[in-house]
């Protein structure tokens, strides 16, 4: 793999030697930007401990309650809100079972001919066209001819083939253009290298785990509005591999990875409001002593410095939020050092005070982009951001955008009033039917004996004594209102669908009534449902796939070396292709091939591309079940030589005009023929009744008629 020599690029890095006391200041800079971005984020640290807490089911420290009230019950409708929202996004991401984004080239590639064919059977010929135009033409024009070129050898020089370079560079009678006859086989160079560097980018997707990452992403996207990917940055992977002696010899990479970095950890510029604007972001690691030996094994760390700051001790400053995402508490601090990583701008004279010679290309820069790890105020590493065009390798996506902020609002949040009222209606319901299901005792002391037990129960005797006479116990019942209470109950529950936008029904509520009672009816109820999650798949699209897609499309194209990969493409995120539902797309996608199956239009459809479309809508990968045009044309010959030959003097089905088995290329019937058609009671015309041919009399106008009957008779038969 080519991006193996990731670290030979790297333009500047901070060198061992260099003494940490020295970057002091460094350290402080970067400290100061951390404070700042975390004293900023602290609201959003109360809002999304919020939205913890209501998916947990658990009562915050300001929640009090009265001694009336002794029911502490919590209806986690958030968290069913909350799962429903994850699973229909990663249902939607995920439709194609592969990662939701793909490559295809631009609407005009540049640097490569857009489309080359050539025909088998036909020779190749010298053109009317190149016979009419000047063999030299004028200075500019790009026709002139060196010595010994002829006119032909100067258009195939203009062809470039990009990765069917070597592939057709054999092949005879090559031309510019799509194909137009049955048997011509059409490429497309900009296609097959997209097609590569999309497999490509797939296979580094998927030994990331990329899949994964992205579930954890969208998850915290639902529940705290915010979903943050990192990618991607480069990391020495290990491959086993064994000898055939059985020794273990394993084989190092680096290759690009990608992460899912929790919103806890992540600490962005405070004037940004999306990560376009941003101009730093800081990360905070909690790593253990070992992950910390680990990062000497990574490129550019330095590990004298590693060493002195774990000689130092562990030191963590545990944060006022940790403590409440546990389900234990601890009294001491956990065995962890707090590592900052810091991606952001830093100024050219800064870096030079610090003594940091910069390289050439570098001397003119205001400010440069760079990467910073700092620790027990060490400095563990130190380089300019490597990736050009220079970027900050982080993608936040918003489950609701904030206008006025980084962080987006998540579906907890939205309905955390709606999730109040049905706690505080369940709880007075409860409390309700248990008052009202026992009895409040009254006892009337004068008429009982004293000293005696006025616990009740069955067959409990009271001794009375001598007194005015009536009942000395009493027994008051209130009445049960839980009713009333649930009904507002449920009235709440209507408030979160409309505030969340996920109705009960579209995560398993049953007992829907009106239009939910059928199937059209509930059809129409999803297709509406589905609104919001298209707001939010959008935002994903937009935020996060389309943009990590570009990272890993600019990562090949600046560390890979494989040509065949490389042209003119563009990333095409696939998250909204999926919204609506595959049983409808696939019967619209086969309504539209039996349309363009007429011979009219057939010329105007792309066969390939529906036939993709429709695995795609099934949840096939067209990759596996569609053949290219060169593979199609392959297996129309075999079909064609495994169809019985007809016996000798067996008369030929005539073919419907405009359908042609052979026609791979979606042109059509190709060219059909101007004829005059055949008249009644002629030779040719198939409703005539064939007779031996004899000299017949001219006919009469009744005679005429007769025949005319006679052959739409035969027409009837």
């Amino acid at each position: 793999m080519a991006d193996e020599n990731f670290e030979d690029v790297n333009p500047l890095a901070l060198d061992e030697k260099t003494d940490d006391s020295e970057l002091s200041s460094l350290i402080s800079f970067i400290e100061d930007r951390f404070k700042r971005s975390k004293d900023w984020r602290r609201f959003d640290e109360e809002r999304w401990l919020q939205s913890y807490r209501n998916y947990r089911g658990l009562y915050g420290p300001d929640v009090q309650f009265t001694e009336a009230e002794r029911s502490r019950v919590f209806i986690k409708v958030t968290k069913t809100k909350v799962l429903a929202a994850y699973g229909q996004i990663t249902d939607v991401l995920f439709a194609r079972q592969k990662f939701p984004i793909s490559i295809e080239p631009t609407t005009l590639p540049e640097g490569v001919t857009e489309a080359v064919h050539f025909d088998p059977n036909v020779p190749p010929e010298q053109t009317e066209e190149q016979e009419e135009q000047s063999p030299y033409g004028f200075p500019g024009d790009g026709q002139d001819l060196e010595a010994g070129e002829t006119l032909t050898s100067l258009q195939e020089k203009k062809l470039n083939l990009g990765p069917l370079e070597e592939k057709l560079s054999e092949v005879e009678g090559l031309v510019e253009g799509e194909g137009l006859t049955p048997s011509a086989v059409t490429f497309h160079p900009a296609m097959v290298a997209a097609k590569k560097m999309e497999k490509q980018i797939m296979d580094q997707l998927e030994e990331s785990g990329a899949s994964k990452h992205l579930r954890s992403a969208t998850f915290e996207c639902s529940l705290f509005g915010t979903g943050i990917i990192k990618g991607p940055f480069a990391v020495d992977k290990e491959y086993a591999n064994w000898s055939d002696e059985g020794e273990y010899s394993p084989t190092i990479k680096t290759v690009p990875q990608v992460k899912h970095v929790s919103c806890w950890d992540l600490y962005p510029d405070p004037d940004a409001s999306n990560m376009d604007d941003a101009t730093y972001i800081v990360e905070r690691h909690k790593l253990s002593r070992s992950q910390l030996r680990e990062l000497k094994d990574r490129p550019y760390f330095r590990k004298d410095s590693i060493d002195s700051c774990i000689d130092m001790g562990e030191v963590y400053a545990s944060e006022y939020w940790e403590d409440d995402l546990k389900d234990y508490y601890l009294n001491d601090h956990p065995e962890r050092y707090q590592v900052l990583e810091y991606w952001g701008l830093m100024d050219a004279d800064i870096a030079k005070e610090y003594g940091i010679d910069l390289p050439k290309e570098f001397k003119n820069t205001e400010q440069l982009q760079v990467n910073c790890w700092i620790c027990n105020n060490y400095i563990l590493r130190l380089v300019i951001n490597p990736f050009k065009p220079a970027r900050i390798p982080y993608y936040a996506v918003p489950y609701e955008l904030n206008p006025y902020s980084f962080f987006g609002i998540g579906l907890a949040e939205n309905m955390d009033d709606t999730q109040t009222l049905m706690n505080g209606f369940m709880r007075m319901a409860v409390d309700n039917a248990v008052l009202s299901g026992n009895l409040l005792i009254e006892v009337d002391e004068t008429n009982l004996v004293p000293g005696q037990d006025l616990q009740v129960y069955p067959g409990k005797v009271f001794r009375r004594q001598g007194g005015a006479p009536g009942q000395a116990i009493f027994g008051t019942k209130f009445p049960n209102v839980s009713n009333e209470n649930m009904q507002l109950f449920d009235k709440a529950r209507q408030l979160s669908d409309e505030a969340t936008g996920l109705p009960s029904f579209a995560h398993g509520q049953t007992g829907v009534a009106g239009t939910g009672r059928t199937a059209a009816g509930i059809s129409m109820l999803m297709g509406a449902a589905a609104g919001s999650i298209k707001t939010v798949v959008k935002n994903f699209d937009d935020y996060l796939l389309r943009p990590l897609g570009e990272s890993f499309f600019s990562f090949n194209m600046q560390f890979n070396f494989d040509s065949d990969i490389k042209g003119d493409l563009e990333i095409k995120a696939r998250g909204t292709e999926s919204l609506m539902a595959n049983e409808v797309r696939s019967q619209r996608l086969l309504q539209f091939l039996q349309v363009v199956s007429n011979p009219a239009l057939a010329p105007f459809a792309k066969f390939t591309s529906i036939i993709r479309e429709i695995a795609n809508s099934m949840g096939l990968d067209p990759e596996k079940v569609c053949n290219t045009p060169e593979e199609a044309m392959r297996q129309a010959k075999i079909l064609q030589q495994q169809q019985p030959t007809p016996p000798p003097g067996t008369p030929q089905q005539p073919q419907a005009p405009g359908l042609n088995p052979n026609d791979l290329q979606g042109g059509g019937a190709g060219n059909i023929g101007v004829g005059a058609a055949a008249t009644p009671m002629e030779d040719q015309f198939s409703g005539t009744e064939q007779q031996p041919q004899q000299p017949q009399p001219q006919p009469t106008q009744q005679a005429q008629g007769n025949g005319q009957q006679q052959a739409s008779m035969g027409r009837l038969q």
